[in-house]
């Protein structure tokens, strides 16, 4: 097999209409954080439990085609010995891998940060692809305030983003390119979207120097929304009409998918946001998805609370939760459904046309 043969087969295992990704690639210091705000501690065994509830979700595959790990999970099993990879394929569901190593402060760029990892990182994503990876992501960060994000932050962050992506596709891995513009902060959503188009077109600007094939990539990228301590709180139709705006201004018909991240959003906002997205997108080139983490799993840990005899509660929170999102893939979400009974079946026939 071509590594364009390779990358195309991923890419259309992960573009599938009325499917996303499931983000569980939570570092750490940030899987710890969520266990202690259900009195769980973090222990690689709670950890490995809680991962593989979420993979042997009956029906998860309805609605989510890929997972993106973290590199503790690609090498942990379950009980009968399966890696939690193995266990994702022989869902249908591609395994893919976090490759950044968290972000520092960038020099002379105050207030901005830049994410390390590219060292060893083609030796890495070998290792990874080896474990069952086959795409990989990479997250640059962006803080809005009156000075930033600077232009050197946006010139820096977009040049490291294009050269992750260029040595995944090198190695016959698919690259998703996070440039996740932060939710913090009082600023105005039209200041979001300034913020978004620049660092976007800059983002594009690298990725074509580089020569990364976009047919070969998905974007993940945040919504156009006003900073959460913002007076003015915008509707699902103004965050839907800017987002769509400034992804048609800057993101190419090449690329085949956008991913949106939830940034902080509830699950109930980010699943309305992205159903009216799709119903108002009317002609748009590229199929517009989900890359939640938070927004799909914060009703599974509130169910789970680290106890075994809560499994099947917090598999059906998360079963209903992406069915949501899967509605939403084709606009036909609504918010009556978040009152709808947990769905005990495992047939996808909410949302399809």
């Amino acid at each position: 097999m071509t590594i364009k043969t390779e990358l195309q087969a991923t890419i259309t295992a992960l573009v599938v209409a009325g499917k996303g990704i499931l983000a569980a690639d939570e570092s750490a210091p940030t899987i710890a954080k969520r266990f202690k705000a259900i009195n769980v501690e973090s222990t690689e065994a709670n950890r490995c439990a809680y991962r593989s509830l979420l993979l042997t979700t009956s029906g998860l595959s309805e609605f989510i085609s890929g997972v993106i790990l973290f590199d503790e999970t690609l090498g942990q099993k379950t009980v009968d010995g399966k890696s939690l990879p193995e266990v994702a394929s022989g869902r249908g569901i591609v395994p893919g891998i976090k490759v950044d190593k968290g972000f520092v402060p960038l020099v002379n760029a105050q207030g901005d940060v830049v994410t390390q990892g590219l060292d060893g990182l083609a030796e890495r994503l070998a290792i990874y692809k080896g474990q069952g990876a086959r795409f990989a992501k990479w997250r640059e960060v962006y803080s809005i305030s009156p000075h930033n994000p600077t232009p050197v932050g946006i010139t820096t962050n977009a040049e490291v983003l294009a050269r992750y992506a260029a040595i995944c596709q090198s190695l016959g891995m698919v690259p998703i390119v996070e440039p996740e513009v932060l939710l913090d902060g009082s600023h105005s959503i039209d200041h979001c979207f300034e913020v978004v188009e620049n660092v976007q077109y800059a983002v594009f600007q690298a990725l074509h120097r580089h020569q990364v094939e976009l047919e070969y990539m998905l974007l993940k990228p945040s919504m156009v929304v006003p900073g959460k301590e913002a007076p003015h709180r915008a509707s699902a139709e103004e965050i839907a009409e800017k987002t769509l705006a400034v992804m048609r201004r800057s993101v190419p018909a090449a690329v085949p998918g956008i991913n949106f991240l939830s940034g902080g959003q509830t699950p109930e906002e980010a699943t309305a946001n992205l159903n009216t997205m799709n119903a108002m997108a009317g002609n748009a080139p590229w199929q517009l998805s989900f890359s939640y983490g938070r927004a799909l799993q914060q009703p599974v840990l509130e169910a789970w609370q680290g106890r075994p005899e809560n499994l099947q509660a917090a598999q059906k929170a998360l079963y209903k939760r992406a069915r949501l999102n899967g509605a939403a893939r084709y606009g036909n979400y609504s918010a009556r459904m978040e009152l709808e009974a947990q769905c005990l079946g495992t047939h996808n026939t909410v949302g399809q046309p």
